[in-house]
């Protein structure tokens, strides 16, 4: 195919624009890019009965990550409206270039939970990721909320995250615990005793789940196109 054919744009979903390339990313063995995982972040958003629950666009978190001026934090981070969220979710990419879009080699994400004034890293390579979780993390906890405790979240790699058996798979387990977190925060029967979800991720996010959650995005995004 050539690069004009892949360019060439397919759907428009909110504001995410897909492109013909990224139908061939999902076909696979390849890597998610940025365009996928915010596409899927929106439509699961779009799918949300609670109004509690913010899921991060990959650009703002990186944009977070990577901001070479503290001081323009607060301006960019305000119309997220954080301190109003029970739960956020942000992708975390290893990308150190600003400059270079779409860059990486891998994802894991970083989910805020106020009842227990936490965040929880999670990470499907061993922890690949935990520097810049780290650094997210310092990032923006001093803009949960307007008291003094939400700004002294804990921090917390959680050792028991699923684990990819290959090179790729990183993005689809960023978007499958996302969705297994939201169904668990708009459900009352999956809470451990801590209140928290790690064990109804482990019972839903398997490999067998995220081998088919490929073809699963890509279904529904041919299933978008056709509606257009």
């Amino acid at each position: 195919m050539g690069k004009s054919a892949a360019d060439d744009k397919i759907l428009s979903y909110n504001d995410v624009v897909l492109r013909r390339s990224d139908l061939d990313i999902l076909s696979g063995p390849y890597f998610l890019n940025d365009r996928i995982i915010e596409f899927y972040f929106s439509y699961l958003s779009s799918c949300l009965v609670s109004q509690d629950i913010l899921l991060v666009p990959p650009s703002i978190a990186f944009w977070i990550l990577n901001c070479p001026d503290a001081t323009y934090l607060k301006e960019f981070i305000e119309p997220l409206k954080l301190p109003e969220k029970k739960l956020v979710i942000f992708p975390v990419n290893d990308n150190d270039d600003m400059s270079l879009a779409e860059g990486g080699s891998h994802w894991s994400l970083i989910v805020y939970e106020r009842n227990g004034n936490v965040f929880v890293h999670h990470d499907s390579n061993h922890r690949m990721n935990k520097i810049k979780a780290r650094k997210l993390f310092s990032a923006v906890v001093g803009f949960m909320g307007d008291s003094t405790s939400a700004s002294n979240g804990k921090y917390l790699d959680c050792v028991d995250s699923p684990q990819q058996t290959n090179g790729y798979d990183c993005g689809v387990y960023v978007i499958a615990i996302a969705r297994a977190i939201c169904c668990w925060y708009e459900s009352s029967e999956h809470k451990d005793a801590e209140g928290m979800w790690f064990s109804f991720v482990k019972e839903q996010v398997t490999s067998t789940v995220v081998s088919q959650m490929r073809k699963e995005i890509l279904q529904l995004i041919k299933g978008l196109m056709e509606k257009k």
